[in-house]
């Protein structure tokens, strides 16, 4: 199976192993970053951004949200 680019709420949560609902209040709460609209209503995280928050790459300031 192939890495996708973009994750959905549910694919993003189990990305970081995490219930959707602890996802969502992290993200809410800015301890996460938002998802991107790529079209009206269709809300996705960037699949390699999450991945670096996962490894920790993401703490050497090189992501914002």
């Amino acid at each position: 199976m192939t890495r996708p680019i973009w994750s959905d709420e549910r694919t993003a949560a189990r990305l970081l192993d995490l219930k959707p609902g602890e996802f969502r209040s992290l993200v809410e709460a800015g301890h996460l970053p938002q998802a991107y609209e790529l079209a009206p209503g269709l809300r996705r995280w960037n699949t390699a951004a999450l991945e670096k928050i996962a490894s920790g790459d993401a703490a050497d300031g090189r992501i914002g949200w």
